[in-house]
């Protein structure tokens, strides 16, 4: 679960399905903008691959980013040189960039790329069908090895506390490779594909509840109390697994696709809290579904930024089916966000709410911890808006008027008007996939820098793009996220000093942090922001 300073940012569920552009007959107009193109925007876009191709990848997946020598590279974590990250934007994030450059150009050297970086996705697929956040090419004694010395000393981050060995939906890793598996299906309908494909759809099914909901990691551990078995929102765990499914209905025409569908969007209605507290949490028990605790940092507590985001996947249901089910209990949940929103005196600059509502008293939490690493030290959660921990926010940016705006403005629409167009309801297999899929809504940060620029890039700044390639074909980077090497499992005994609100904890914590000395190095998320800019710069839209 990304939550630092810079984090994915994954689409909003009903803008993926506005571009309707053919994936199948790209060939002309890809053709036509390579005739057309700046032949050193090509020269340069295939440098770039080609360092990454042939000197970044292990097996054909990819980290987050690297020292230019290769001595060390990081996911959210430092990464053994054996390792993959499959958490984006690592090796799937890689290949629908290639296959972008593909349908941009209509070269054969990316759909090559994209097939080795979809062979490296395959080959980290669990058995049950999903992916965990990293895969070591060197085997499951090696990633065992990383587990328990890199992940288990890293304090903040608890997800990576145990190798579970099953998949996670969290932080859409399985939703984008699944995603990646049907559109390299779908590109030449190449049966290499189809197997994977239809496992990872099974791995989504089996995995949701009968009422609709999904957990964070399936399948199910035995601890009946482990959080990753509880009905997860958190980074849109439920939303990405709904976007997944909705792709596949709309290009498989898969019938038994639809249930599942209309039972992960009903879910949200059935956890929304009574009144007078109409919100959600992170994360919601199975038997009774109200909100349950997760990571430390994460109190069992109503979240204002998962209430915002459940609200607006509900507008994106109304537009999806014109059942106005969905919008019913809008208008209390932005009235609670409202009634809960911190006082201006204690919140920091450009934060409206509390992260954490308690549940009853309506009063906030506020995260803190004490010691120096993950042995002896620990998060708790109490009521003093002071000395929060500053990797994880105690305060959130929650716009209530945008909100009501929204709903106001969907509401305001019949049925009919609402759902026009909707992949839902449609004719299975009659919609084809958007032709780019790095080059929407979704960031792609990897902790050192932002996520895609949106806006076509100017002349200036191609010419620019292509002067900065450096002789080895990459874009010289400064890595302000780093981490401390794992020296050994971290004592008991707390380490003098204060941590309460360093970024990271003594010098046994590998937990990544932001640097004020960052060096130079490869950054994944700069190369796929940068090609993307050169593909819009070929037409693409």
């Amino acid at each position: 679960m990304l939550e630092f300073p810079m984090s994915i940012s994954r689409r909003a569920l009903m803008s993926a399905f506005a571009a309707t552009t053919a994936v199948a007959g790209f060939a002309g107009k890809a053709a036509f903008a390579q005739a057309s193109a700046d032949p050193a925007v090509l020269e340069a876009m295939r440098r770039a691959t080609r360092f990454m191709v042939e000197e970044a990848a292990v097996n054909g997946g990819y980290v987050w980013s690297y020292l230019p020598d290769f001595s060390r590279r990081w996911g959210e974590l430092e990464a053994s040189p054996t390792m993959i990250w499959i958490q984006p934007p690592g090796t799937a994030t890689m290949g629908h960039l290639f296959l972008d450059a593909y349908h941009a150009t209509g070269d054969e050297f990316y759909y090559e790329a994209a097939q080795s970086a979809t062979g490296a996705v395959i080959a980290a697929q669990v058995s049950a069908g999903g992916w965990n956040y990293v895969h070591d090419t060197a085997g499951e004694a090696a990633e065992q090895q990383w587990y328990d010395t890199v992940a288990a000393n890293a304090w903040r981050l608890e997800e990576f506390r145990k190798r579970y060995g099953n998949g996670t939906f969290d932080d859409a890793g399985t939703s984008e490779s699944a995603q990646l598996l049907l559109r390299m299906y779908l590109e030449k309908r190449d049966e290499t594909y189809r197997g994977p494909l239809y496992k990872a759809i099974d791995f989504i099914l089996d995995a949701q509840y009968p009422n609709g909901g999904w957990p964070q990691r399936f399948p199910l551990p035995e601890d009946e109390d482990d959080y990753t078995r509880y009905i997860t929102f958190n980074d849109d765990v439920a939303g990405e697994n709904l976007e997944f499914l909705i792709f596949a209905y709309q290009a498989l025409g898969e019938q038994r696709l639809l249930d599942p569908i209309r039972r992960g969007m009903d879910i949200f209605l059935e956890t929304q809290q009574p009144m007078p507290q109409p919100g959600w949490g992170l994360q919601h028990y199975v038997h009774d579904l109200t909100p349950a605790p997760a990571r430390s940092i994460e109190p069992r507590a109503f979240a204002t930024h998962t209430t915002a985001a459940n609200i607006r996947a509900l507008i994106g249901f109304y537009r999806l089916t014109g059942d106005r089910k969905y919008l019913a209990r809008i208008p209390e949940a932005i009235d609670w966000l409202e009634s809960v929103a911190a006082p201006a005196d204690i919140r920091p600059p450009g934060r409206t709410h509390p992260t954490f509502i308690q549940i009853g008293n309506g009063r906030p939490l506020y995260i803190h911890r004490r010691g120096s690493n993950i042995t002896n030290g620990s998060y708790y959660a109490d009521e003093n808006p002071n000395d929060t921990v500053i990797h994880y926010g105690s305060f959130r940016a929650v716009d209530t008027d945008a909100l009501r705006a929204e709903y106001e403005a969907a509401a305001a629409l019949s049925p009919e008007q609402a759902s026009a167009g909707s992949p839902l309801l449609a004719a299975s297999g009659s919609r084809e996939l958007p032709r780019y899929f790095t080059l929407k809504d979704v960031d792609v940060s990897d902790l050192n820098t932002p996520g895609f620029d949106p806006n076509p890039p100017s002349a200036e700044r191609v010419a620019e793009l292509i002067g900065t390639l450096n002789e080895r074909g990459y874009w010289s980077t400064p890595l302000t996220t780093t981490s401390n090497p794992y020296i050994g499992q971290s004592p008991a005994a707390v380490t003098p000093g204060e941590y309460r609100l360093t970024r990271v904890g003594d010098q046994w914590d590998t937990s990544p942090y932001v640097t004020d000395f960052p060096v130079e190095g490869v950054s994944t998320s700069v190369y796929i922001r940068n090609m993307g800019q050169f593909i819009q710069a070929l037409g693409a839209r």
